[in-house]
Formats: C-alpha cells, sequence, structure tokens
C-alpha cells in the first residue's frame, strides 16, 4: 500500500512542461562520446548518456573458434552485454542475467544491418559492452557506444547506428527516457536506426500507445538519432582529423 501511495506522489512532468532533471519533452541528455578509449581492443568507445555510462570494444575480424562454428560467407558477430555490479542502486550478480542475455542479442541484431559482414567469411567480430553506470536507455547508448567502436576498430559499415528511447510519460511523450520515467511511466521505445540510409534496425515497445501516439513517438525517435548522429559523426572527425593531418603532411612533404 506505502509503494502505489509513494508512485502515486511522484510527479515526473511539471506545469510548464519540465521533466524531473530540466529537460523539454523533445530533448535528449548530455551526451558525451570518446573514440578509442580503450588501447588494447581493436576499436572502442565510450558513451555517457545523462548519468548511464557505457564502455564498448571491439575485437576483430579474427579467427573463430569453435571452428566448426564458422560460416563460410561471412563473419559472425557476437556480442555481449553485461552490468557492472555496481552500476545500479542494489548490487548486481555479476553472473549474465536473461535479461543481459537477451539485450546482448538485440543489440547484435541492431548493429548487424549495418556491416559488411560477408567481406570476412569465417571469422568472428566481437563486441563487448559494458554498463558502468544504469539511468535507463542503456540499450540505446550501448549500441550508439558498439557502432562507434566497430568504426574505430576500420569494420567495413554500411552506416553508423544511432539510437534512442522515446515514452510516454503522464500522458506525454518524452525523448531520451531516463530510469525514473522507464519505472513510473506508461511506454518505452527504444529504437534505433541507419540514418543516412533512413533504415530502421531496431523497434521494440513496452506499453501502450494510440495509433497516432505511435506516428509521434516514431517521428521523435527519428529526430532524436539524428541528434545523436551529427555527435557520432563529430566525434570520430575530431579523433581522426589529427592522424589524417599528419597523414596529408607528410605526402605533401
Amino acid at each position: 500500500m506505502r509503494c502505489l501511495m509513494m508512485e502515486k506522489t511522484i510527479k515526473l512532468i511539471s506545469e510548464d512542461g519540465r521533466r524531473v532533471d530540466g529537460r523539454r519533452l523533445d530533448e535528449i541528455r548530455p551526451l558525451t562520446l570518446k573514440i578509442g578509449f580503450l588501447k588494447n581492443a581493436d576499436g572502442s568507445a565510450y558513451v555517457e548518456l545523462g548519468r548511464t555510462k557505457i564502455v564498448a570494444a571491439v575485437f576483430g575480424p579474427r579467427e573463430l573458434h569453435p571452428k566448426h562454428l564458422a560460416l563460410p560467407d561471412r563473419a559472425i558477430l557476437r556480442c555481449r552485454y553485461h552490468m557492472a555490479p555496481f552500476s545500479v542502486d542494489v548490487r548486481k550478480s555479476p553472473a549474465p542475467s536473461r535479461r543481459e542475455i537477451e539485450l546482448s542479442k538485440v543489440i547484435r541484431e541492431a548493429l548487424e544491418p549495418a556491416l559488411f559482414l560477408e567481406l570476412y567469411p569465417r571469422t568472428s567480430i566481437d563486441v563487448f559492452v559494458e554498463v558502468l553506470e544504469a539511468d535507463g536507455s542503456t540499450r540505446c547508448a550501448s549500441i550508439i557506444a558498439a557502432s562507434l567502436a566497430l568504426a574505430d576498430a576500420g569494420i567495413p559499415m554500411k552506416d553508423l547506428v544511432a539510437a534512442i528511447a522515446v515514452g510516454k510519460v503522464e500522458g506525454r511523450l518524452v525523448l531520451d527516457v531516463m530510469d525514473i520515467e522507464d519505472k513510473y511511466g506508461e511506454a518505452d521505445m527504444p529504437f534505433a536506426m541507419m540514418p543516412s540510409k533512413k533504415v530502421v534496425t531496431l523497434l521494440q515497445m513496452d506499453g501502450h500507445f494510440t495509433e497516432e501516439e505511435f506516428k509521434q513517438a516514431f517521428e521523435l525517435a527519428v529526430k532524436g538519432c539524428e541528434q545523436v548522429y551529427a555527435k557520432q559523426k563529430q566525434a570520430l572527425r575530431e579523433y581522426y582529423a589529427p592522424s589524417l593531418a599528419e597523414v596529408s603532411s607528410i605526402k605533401e612533404g
């Protein structure tokens, strides 16, 4: 009974349209992207989406073990999503949960359409995603990080994959759902796409939208992904610009 009373007293959107963290309904949280975060990996990236913190590492293409799992016409993309025991308020077990196994599959399926896997037959490309701190939208932040890590590893891609979640809170659509909105909202729609190709690679939903709300949520998700995409490209340009400038100067010399 007490929990129900507590839930009813939580006000997630103020009278002037501000959310708990001060954002407007159509604003994403501050997004920080870092490329080449881990030197031991072939490619890596670090993402901060508000308080959600994710690191992704890529290894490969490399020989697949056991070899009988290898495919003769393409590489196998393997993804592991894992939440650190300290990533949530109540310590979680370090053992992989059913949710982590499911999200590993979701992230892999969101990334596969962007990759030219046929260029690397009989190999594997391994993506490891570690959630350091969770405050909602961890699967979307993981896709953002993994996409950048794949690009950093030099894996040929049709496009980067951008991701964002749209939710319904107190009857209103909100962009980039954080934890408290996910817990007490009416709906949550994780979404990923290749923006330049206009191809959706992930669309899930938990909760209920009307037909009109779904159309509006889809449009809002596309706009959010375009914002994320611009920041992804900027992060790659800033990271590789010094190297490209050095190569250019050597050629000119």
